[in-house]
């Protein structure tokens, strides 16, 4: 026993051991949300370029949330806030830098060259996330902090994925034919690409009424299956269910929901720690104590 045990010791010491903190969830949050704008940013630039050649002009919002400027200057003030509230030590330099980061977040989804993104709208809501997360880190207990932090990431993540579902219950998505023009008709993603290379017309056109309906109906349990769930299992389904959207669907849609990936992983919640004082002693213990 002794020698088995030594064993495990010793395969194990090369391995590193995770440890869940209360930085955990903050950390995996920030990590989805610069992951998000990493994936956009090819596109981001090519809006850029084409915003400075052919200004935003609506008469109804003011200039600074049509100039191409701004616009600039908020995206790249997201990204480096992000990166500062990270590996920023001191508490009140950290909540400044997330609520930069808030800020600049609201900018882009006020912003007439943005406004319509949904990279932005679930950027912004995993800032506000981060935000709040900070402004309550050194002050609620961890036990409090993980409790009330799941519980928001879950109203988040069900408000994402009942508004997405809500726009689809529609007779369009129901029969198929929005998706079917988008995906299925001319789309070059490896999904697509095999089903119209393995499939006739007709009934290529029935899978894309399956496929669909299988998207309205996921969305749409998922939202409210996250309530229903133990915390550990939200918080996985709603990783897997978003990471699945993008791998077949889009990947471009990684923009979209890696912070919602790591919104819902930080929902996870820690087992509860057992002191060392509560364990009970072991027979070989006990007999030590009692030899000594």
């Amino acid at each position: 026993m002794n020698n088995t045990a030594a064993a495990r010791e010793g395969s194990t010491a090369f391995l590193p051991k995770f440890r869940w903190t209360e930085w955990t969830p903050l950390h995996l949050t920030w990590a989805g949300m610069m992951l998000g704008l990493f994936w956009k940013w090819k596109f981001f630039l090519l809006a850029d370029r084409i915003y400075e050649a052919i200004p935003i002009h609506h008469e109804f919002f003011p200039e600074w949330l049509q100039s191409a400027t701004v616009l600039r200057i908020a995206f790249l003030a997201a990204a480096i806030s992000v990166v500062a509230a990270w590996i920023t030590e001191q508490r009140m330099r950290r909540c400044v830098a997330a609520a930069v980061t808030w800020i600049s977040a609201t900018v882009i989804l006020w912003h007439q060259g943005s406004y319509n993104d949904m990279t932005f709208v679930t950027f912004w809501w995993c800032s506000l996330w981060a935000f709040w997360y900070t402004t309550r880190l050194e002050i609620d207990t961890p036990e409090e902090l993980y409790r009330k932090a799941g519980r928001l990431s879950r109203v988040i993540v069900s408000v994402v994925l009942l508004g997405g579902a809500s726009g689809k219950w529609t007779a369009e998505y129901w029969s198929g034919d929005v998706l079917w023009e988008i995906y299925f008709l001319d789309r070059d993603f490896w999904v697509f690409n095999w089903l119209r290379s393995s499939f006739d017309g007709d009934t290529l056109r029935n899978i894309a009424t399956i496929y669909s309906r299988k998207v309205v109906l996921v969305e749409t349990v998922a939202g409210f299956a996250v309530w229903l769930l133990p915390a550990r299992w939200a918080a996985i389904i709603g990783a897997v269910v978003f990471t699945s959207i993008a791998l077949f669907s889009n990947f471009m849609l990684f923009s979209v929901l890696s912070p919602l990936v790591g919104l819902s992983l930080a929902g996870w919640m820690p087992r509860p720690q057992i002191a060392a004082e509560d364990v009970p002693p072991s027979e070989n213990q006990m007999a030590a104590s009692m030899g000594g």
